[in-house]
């Protein structure tokens, strides 16, 4: 399955609902938290339905947990089924990780170990996931701060072959690598490079905080130097792939959000060959 390229995209955030009805501000689409609109009405729906009638909408979950042992929740995947009738999404994608053990959901988006073991069991269970969504799901690449004893393989590795297994396609936090690279010690191009360059349908930017001794995923600041290379020199990879910037606390005005949008469309419109101010 081929993903449309849509261009240049922000996290869809309440605070912003009532400026982007009003001046409608040159993004491209914007992505949405799938759990957030599990409801029937309200708010939400109210601005969403306004929104979606002037942007393509995507849609990104948090909850999941594909991961996980225990048996699949129906009760989300109906839920989420239900969800993405009514938004009509230009896509869907959540993480590749686990959160919930047992009884105890942990609510942190926690790595796999990288086994073969875990291969198949992620390949049964995208499998069961999308039989009964009936559509594709695209899985993001999660920050890590711990590896596992009896991984038998790299991330990266484990990412490709995950895709040669089932043709699933990977949401890529540029981010997410930087982070995990500084924390483990490992060359972020090399996880990058090792992806299969159809695997990528979008790519997620965002911020961290740097403690020095380990950085931290927090999507609370604004993108880093490094990632902004990072992005650069992996975009030289890449045919265009739909890009946006992720921000969930912090958030600052909308302009500030749209003026980092904007770096990512010039850093990479002449790799792309989109052209100056492509919309």
């Amino acid at each position: 399955m081929q993903t449309q390229f849509l261009g240049f995209g922000l996290g869809l955030r309440a605070s912003h609902f009532e400026q982007i009805i009003t001046d409608k501000p040159a993004v491209d689409w914007f992505e949405i938290i799938s759990e957030n609109y599990f409801v029937a009405g309200g708010k939400p729906w109210y601005y969403l339905n306004k929104i979606r009638a002037d942007y393509p909408v995507v849609m990104h979950g948090v909850s999941m947990s594909i991961g996980s042992t225990g048996a699949l929740n129906f009760d989300y995947l109906q839920a989420l089924k239900s969800t993405i009738a009514r938004v009509e999404p230009q896509w869907v994608s959540d993480h590749l990780c686990f959160s919930q053990v047992g009884d105890f959901n942990s609510h942190d988006l926690l790595p796999m170990p990288y086994t073969n073991e875990a291969l198949e069991h992620l390949a049964s269970r995208i499998h069961h996931v999308q039989e009964f969504l009936g559509r594709e799901m695209i899985f993001e690449n999660v920050s890590s701060y711990l590896t596992y004893k009896d991984s038998q393989m790299s991330e990266w590795d484990f990412l490709a072959a995950l895709h040669n297994k089932t043709g699933c396609r990977f949401l890529m936090d540029v981010n997410n690598v930087y982070v995990s690279a500084r924390n483990h010690q490992f060359d972020a191009m090399t996880f990058l490079n090792a992806i299969p360059t159809e695997a990528i349908a979008q790519i997620h930017l965002a911020g961290h905080q740097d403690f020095g001794s380990h950085i931290i995923d927090t999507h609370d600041e604004d993108v880093s130097s490094a990632v902004w290379d990072l992005f650069e020199n992996y975009a030289k990879q890449l045919d265009p792939v739909s890009t946006m910037i992720e921000r969930d606390d912090n958030l600052g005005s909308l302009q500030d959000l749209i003026a980092e949008l904007e770096h990512a469309r010039q850093l990479v419109a002449p790799i792309w060959q989109l052209g100056v101010n492509s919309e």
